[in-house]
C-alpha cells in the first residue's frame, strides 16, 4: 500500500444457497449473498456507498443495485469473465485507499443450471459472431475448444501428459469431498477422468468444470471500521490485472496466460513472494487452467507444472500448496464467473472458517497469506489479489 493511503480489508463474506437451486432467480441469488456477507461483517447496509457487480440486468450494476435498496456514490461493472471479481477487488481497494468510497460490495448471482434445466436458456457455443470472433466463430472454433488447444500445446512443447491433467481433478475432489457444501463429493480417480466421455480433446467430462447455481458477496471497507465489524480482518495487499488478447491468433503463446503479468503484479505490489503463499485459489473451467496459472504465479518453473501438480501437492491434507480448497470449479460449484468464490474461499482459510477443509501451515498454525487468482475469456485477462491476516 501507496503511504498515505488507507489500508484496506475484506470484513465479510458469503455464499448463497449453491449447487441445484431450482427455485429461486439470479436477483434472489444476489440478495441472499449480500445478506450474509453484510451479517458476516456485522455491517448495516446503509454504510456501503460503493458497489460492484456484473453479468446480470440491461444496466449492471444498477438494476442489482435498485434490487438491493442500494444507491452507491461508486459503481463498478468490469466484465472480464472469471476474472471480473478480482479486477473489481482491485478497483474497489484502490477506490477505498484513496477515499472516493468507504465500504464496497461486490455481489454476484447465477441460476445457470437451472435456466438451462427449464429450458430458459440452452448450452451456448460461443459469445457472439461479431468483431474480432467473426475470424473464428464460423469455424467452430468453441470456448472450451480453444482451452484444449492451448492445452495440446503445452503437451506438444514440456512433455505435459494427461495423466498430471487428470490429477488436478483428481485433487479438487479429494478436496471437495471435505466441504459439505460442495456439489460434488464422491471420489475419482486418474482412470475415471481420463475413461469419460470426450468433451474437446484431450478434454474428458471429468477435465471440465460443474455447471451450478449460486451466488457470493465480498465486503471490503477502509481500516477504521474494521474495529466496528464481526470478523477479524484479512488485508487486500496487493492486486494486479491484465488482458492478453481475444483472437487466439494475436495470443502470443498458448503456453503463458494472462497470470503472469497480473501474479507479477500482485506479488510486487504486495511485497510477497510465492512461496511464502499458503493457500491459493485458482480460476479451474478446465484443468489446464490449474496447471498453467500455477506456472504463471511462479510455484514452478514454465513447463514444469505436469511435475508440480502430479505429486499431490494440491491437497489440502498433507499438500505442500493447498489449492481450491473448496472443490473449485470441477467439483464444488460454478455457476459461470466463479471468480468471486475464489475471494470468498481465500478469505475463509485465512481466518480459520473453513471447517473440516481447513488447510495449515507446515507447523499446524493457520494459514497468513493467500493468492486468489481468476481467469476471463479463454486466457484473455487476469485478475490477482494477495491476501493476508
Amino acid at each position: 500500500m501507496t503511504p498515505g493511503k488507507r489500508k484496506v480489508a475484506v470484513v465479510g463474506v458469503s455464499l448463497s444457497d449453491c449447487g441445484r437451486v431450482d427455485d429461486a432467480t439470479p436477483y434472489a441469488l444476489h440478495a441472499q449473498a449480500a445478506r450474509r456477507a453484510l451479517a458476516d461483517a456485522g455491517m448495516d447496509r446503509s454504510l456501503v456507498d460503493g458497489f460492484a457487480s456484473a453479468g446480470l440486468g440491461t444496466l449492471p450494476p444498477v438494476e442489482v443495485a435498485e434490487y438491493l435498496g442500494l444507491r452507491p456514490t461508486w459503481v463498478d461493472s468490469t466484465a472480464v469473465g472469471g476474472a471480473t471479481w478480482e479486477v473489481m477487488a482491485a478497483h474497489a481497494t484502490d477506490a477505498i485507499a484513496a477515499g472516493h468510497a468507504e465500504a464496497v460490495l461486490l455481489v454476484y448471482g447465477s441460476t445457470a443450471r437451472a435456466d438451462i434445466k427449464a429450458g430458459r436458456r440452452t448450452g451456448n457455443l460461443s459469445f457472439g459472431a461479431r468483431g474480432p470472433l467473426q475470424f473464428e466463430v464460423p469455424y467452430g472454433h468453441t470456448l472450451i475448444a480453444k482451452y484444449a488447444m492451448a492445452a495440446r500445446r503445452h503437451m506438444h512443447a514440456y512433455g505435459t501428459t494427461l495423466e498430471q491433467l487428470a490429477s488436478v481433478a483428481v485433487q479438487a475432489r479429494a478436496n471437495a469431498a471435505l466441504n459439505p457444501e460442495a456439489m460434488f463429493r464422491d471420489p475419482i480417480t486418474v482412470d475415471d477422468v481420463l475413461s469419460g466421455p470426450m468433451i474437446a480433446d484431450p478434454f474428458t467430462k471429468l477435465h471440465c468444470c460443474i455447471r451450478s447455481d449460486g451466488g457470493a458477496a465480498v465486503l471490503l471497507a477502509a481500516e477504521e471500521y474494521v474495529r466496528d465489524c464481526r470478523t477479524a480482518p484479512v488485508w487486500v495487499l496487493g492486486t494486479g490485472e491484465h488482458v492478453s488478447h481475444t483472437t487466439m491468433s494475436e495470443w502470443p503463446d498458448f503456453t503463458v496466460s494472462p497470470a503472469a503479468v497480473s501474479g507479477r503484479l500482485a506479488f510486487g505490489r504486495a511485497g510477497i513472494r510465492p512461496e511464502e503463499i499458503d493457500v491459493a485459489e485458482i480460476y479451474d473451467a478446465f484443468t489446464y487452467m490449474t496447471l498453467v496459472t500455477l506456472e504463471d504465479l511462479g510455484f514452478c518453473g514454465k513447463g514444469e507444472g505436469g511435475a508440480f501438480v502430479e505429486k499431490g501437492r494440491l491437497l489440502v491434507r498433507g499438500g505442500e500448496l493447498p489449492v481450491n480448497t473448496d472443490g473449485g470449479g470441477l467439483s464444488a460449484q460454478h455457476p459461470g464467473m466463479r471468480g468471486l468464490f475464489l475471494l470468498v474461499e481465500a478469505v475463509r482459510q485465512l481466518r480459520g472458517e473453513a471447517a473440516g477443509r481447513q488447510a495449515r501451515r507446515p507447523d499446524g498454525e493457520l494459514p497468513r497469506l493467500a493468492v486468489a487468482s481468476g481467469t476471463g475469456g479463454w486466457f484473455c485477462s487476469s485478475g490477482t489479489v494477495v491476501l493476508g491476516q
